[in-house]
């Protein structure tokens, strides 16, 4: 008798922990467990703005798939249709070979991308903060940009090159704004001709409160420091236009600028339309025992699922946040295992920790578990927090010898040349022009099982 084939598409934190999970508790001949995912690595989102900043190394966020899974079938590629019926997964490898994944049972992880709106120029200029590739472009641009103003003679260009836009007043921007605001400060004074007066970080948002989730005291916290560093903060206000050396606000003021950052939510991954299956807001539609109910055999979670949260009741759904997308990933993985040996599927529950924001340096503002800290307190449990959460050993001792370097080291100002002549919009990173319709999965799938 076969193995049943479990194939997870995503190695982010929900696919990753399913994975170890089902290794767990599964013997060889149980199950044959597959994992497609474009990338060898698990990106732990969270510390983007340490590597954007230089504070961490791009390596010491990235933990290795190969060295923490020890039998889980690695498809180096990207899920780019899925034919429920037929029960496969149309997966374009990594050589460009584009090829039919058999499964059994299906747990569909692929995460998010970067969410956009329909703004002129946006797409063409806008920077993202999504991907390790993307966090250390946007750190060689940065230190480019202070390279170029310092050769420069012509003052309008100087204006322009030393003006930073971050737009988005969540956890992910906010942090941005903040670590890359102290990076150029550091920096301007290894400048003979800058003067760190004349560097202007913008943050803007369209909600009236920054990080509403943290609290009106800590929300108000964060904004205070940093205003205090100099930051501009713009609540209630969004971008109307994106040109290549200027932006145009909502509110009518037009920037001499040429770094834009977006961080302004995200979207569930394109793989999700290619299923004909409800959605709520973009996110695929699951049963609290992350079941895609249309579907059998198909379980889906992370921040391409709007799973249930029994926690808070009266309809929520869990938030795309990487402390959901882990549990929810060890959830899953008993419910699979359940389901192969016919026992009772248990919904998932989970009851938010708290939250923690890394301002750079001492400053930080935490909620673990209701109670409000800032500061060094605060700046102490969100990177204990952040080393507990890391899967390895080895990745918790580089990330804590990057800090300890940084600490003691400070900043440094390498630029790297990093894709310095490759295409940089949001696209070219996130490959979000991949996908199949739902027409073209059906067709790829009958084609390519057709062939054996």
């Amino acid at each position: 008798m076969e193995r049943p084939r479990i194939l997870i598409v995503g190695g982010g934190f929900a696919g990753l922990e399913c994975a170890r999970r089902l290794e767990h508790k599964l013997s060889p001949s149980e199950a044959e467990i597959s994992l497609v995912t474009p990338f060898s690595y698990q990106l732990y989102l969270p510390l983007l703005p340490h590597v954007a900043a230089g504070v961490l190394t791009p390596q010491s966020v990235a933990v290795s798939l190969r060295r923490t899974l020890r039998r889980t079938h690695i498809v180096p590629g990207g899920a780019i249709g899925v034919d429920p019926a037929s029960k496969v997964c149309v997966v374009r490898k990594i050589t460009d070979e584009v090829v039919a994944q058999k499964y059994d049972v299906l747990v569909l992880a692929p995460g998010s991308v970067t969410r956009t709106f329909d703004i002129p120029g946006l797409t063409d200029y806008a920077r993202g903060m999504k991907t390790l590739a993307e966090a250390a472009y946007v750190r060689d641009h940065v230190i480019a940009q202070l390279d170029l103003a310092s050769a420069t003679l012509d003052q309008k260009e100087r204006e322009s090159r030393l003006q930073f836009v971050v737009v988005g007043g969540g956890y992910a921007g906010t942090e941005t704004a903040a670590c890359l605001q102290r990076l150029t400060t550091a920096a301007a004074h290894r400048y003979p001709r800058l003067d760190a007066r004349q560097i202007k970080w913008h943050l803007i948002d369209i909600a009236p409160k920054l990080m509403p989730e943290l609290g009106d005291p800590l929300g108000e916290a964060a904004l205070e420091v940093l205003r205090d560093r100099g930051i501009e903060v713009s609540l209630g206000v969004s971008v109307a236009e994106v040109g290549a050396e200027t932006v145009k606000f909502t509110d009518g003021r037009v920037l001499p600028c040429r770094t834009l950052i977006w961080t302004a939510g995200v979207a569930a991954s394109p793989l999700i339309g290619t299923l004909d299956a409800e959605t709520v807001r973009g996110r695929l539609a699951v049963t609290a025992e992350m079941r895609v109910p249309q579907f059998e055999g198909v379980f889906a979670l992370g921040d391409a699922a709007a799973v249930p949260d029994l926690a808070k009741g009266d309809g929520a759904v869990c938030p795309p946040t990487a402390q959901h997308s882990a549990r929810q990933g060890r959830a899953v993985a008993n419910n699979v295992i359940a389901s192969l040996r016919n026992q009772p599927l248990e919904p998932y529950y989970h009851k938010d920790l708290g939250l923690v924001v890394d301002l750079g340096g001492k400053d930080a503002v935490s909620k673990p578990l209701g109670i409000e800290l800032r500061g060094v307190p605060a700046q102490l449990v969100a990177r204990g927090y952040h080393l507990m959460a890391m899967r390895t050993n080895a990745a918790k001792f580089r990330v804590g010898a990057n800090w300890l370097l940084n600490a003691t080291a400070g900043d440094d100002f390498v630029r790297t040349g990093f894709l310095a002549r490759q295409p940089a919009r949001l696209q070219d990173f996130e490959y979000t022009d991949a996908y199949l319709t739902k027409d073209q999965v059906i067709a790829h799938a009958q084609s390519l099982l057709a062939k054996g």
